[in-house]
């Protein structure tokens, strides 16, 4: 059953920070239904860390909504703009990343991006594909279509022209390689976070100059990291992956500031505005507590990329450990970079939780070292995998140790 434009807008428009130009867009989706060719939507993601996290899933859900109403995904992988790093929101120039570096992050990309999207019904390309062919003629031509002042309209370039912070010459580079791949995808719409929205609006003026119809823009809410002060990045590791095994996720879930809840649960969980509202008046008037509201969100979660048992498992370890009184609310967060396996008595050391191996192995033959609620007899006990564990160590002492 073909969907009218109108219903596709009211779809297409719900949760999204912005469109522009509206008219635009609308009018592309009218011609769509018209005519019955499909818009062409793109969404660009570079490799800068192997993981794709929540965050990216905002735009993601988002794409996967244009292609169950028909439209062509187009997700590209920004193998070469990696290199230059995205300055997007930054206070200072971002390293470069290698080509190699790239290809290895890039690799394990179009397995995420499964999870939402028909990957089989999608066109995907690396943006080396055409800008590796790029002469140094061609990027002087393309430069020649930018003024400086038009980049210093940056809100991140024009804070740190202010303040004297350098800002290297190669990230002025960077809108206008995003921008040559909507011109050579001949993208219709193109969708991101609203950090993206100048680096779009470039784009559309390189399509003119290309005789291209512009793009129009999509632009979503960014989600804030689990430190709850910037936007979810893995350069910066505040992120939740889509990844991360079902008991890091949640618990990395339950760690968000109070604050963030209702975000969460609206653009991390793909709750309705209804339901985030509901869910807003019930923590505003008490009837439901921070705590719980985060288990729900975590759950939810889960289940949305581990399936409903792991969900389920999930929230009664956090029940037993949190509701019952096993551990305090709050407890100190460990981060450990340690070869697997793990002797429990090394990672007691290397935690801070004990002064000596001696101490540990005292403690653990005394029964007075539990990792995520089960006492350790063994002094010779190993932790065989990755991820987060709570300890507790005597009486009193807790820590939620992260071995990475």
């Amino acid at each position: 059953m073909k969907v009218s434009a109108e219903e596709q807008y009211r779809i297409l428009s719900d949760g999204v920070a912005d469109i522009l130009p509206e008219d635009e867009f609308r009018a592309k989706l009218e011609r769509s239904a018209q005519t019955g060719i499909p818009l062409r939507v793109k969404l660009g993601c570079d490799p800068s860390r192997p993981d794709l996290h929540i965050g990216h899933a905002v735009v993601l859900e988002k794409l996967r909504q244009f292609q169950e109403l028909g439209h062509t995904v187009i997700f590209i992988i920004g193998d070469f703009t990696a290199m230059i790093g995205d300055p997007s929101g930054r206070s200072k120039t971002r390293p470069a990343l290698t080509f190699e570096e790239t290809r290895t992050y890039g690799r394990t990309y179009l397995e995420q991006v499964g999870i939402l999207l028909d990957v089989t019904k999608a066109e995907i390309y690396y943006n080396s594909e055409w800008l590796a062919r790029l002469s140094f003629a061609d990027v002087i031509r393309l430069a020649s279509q930018v003024t400086v002042s038009q980049m210093l309209e940056r809100d991140d370039f024009h804070d740190r022209f202010e303040r004297e912070v350098p800002i290297a010459l190669h990230e002025f580079l960077y809108p206008l390689a995003q921008g040559i791949d909507s011109v050579q995808v001949r993208a219709d719409v193109e969708i991101g976070g609203t950090d993206q929205r100048f680096n779009f609006l470039l784009a559309r003026e390189l399509q003119k100059h290309a005789g291209q119809e512009p793009q129009a823009i999509v632009l979503l809410p960014l989600l804030e990291g689990t430190d709850g002060k910037q936007k979810m990045s893995k350069s910066l590791d505040n992120y939740i992956a889509l990844l991360d095994p079902p008991r890091e996720m949640f618990g990395k879930t339950m760690s968000i500031p109070d604050e963030l809840i209702v975000r969460y649960y609206r653009y991390a969980t793909f709750a309705s505005a209804e339901e985030a509202a509901t869910m807003e008046q019930q923590l505003r008037d008490g009837t439901l507590h921070p705590r719980d509201a985060k288990a729900l969100v975590a759950e939810r979660l889960v289940a949305r990329y581990h399936g409903l048992e792991a969900a389920r498992h999930a929230r009664e370890e956090f029940d037993r450990m949190f509701r019952h009184k096993q551990l305090p609310d709050e407890i100190e967060t460990v981060t450990l970079s340690l070869p697997l396996p793990v002797p429990v008595v090394d990672m007691l050391v290397a935690a801070g939780l004990v002064p000596s191996k001696s101490e540990a192995r005292r403690l653990i033959a005394g029964g007075g070292v539990y990792i995520d609620g089960e006492r350790i007899t063994d002094i010779h006990a190993q932790l065989n995998g990755s991820g987060e564990y709570i300890v507790k160590v005597g009486k009193r002492r807790y820590a939620r140790v992260h071995i990475a």
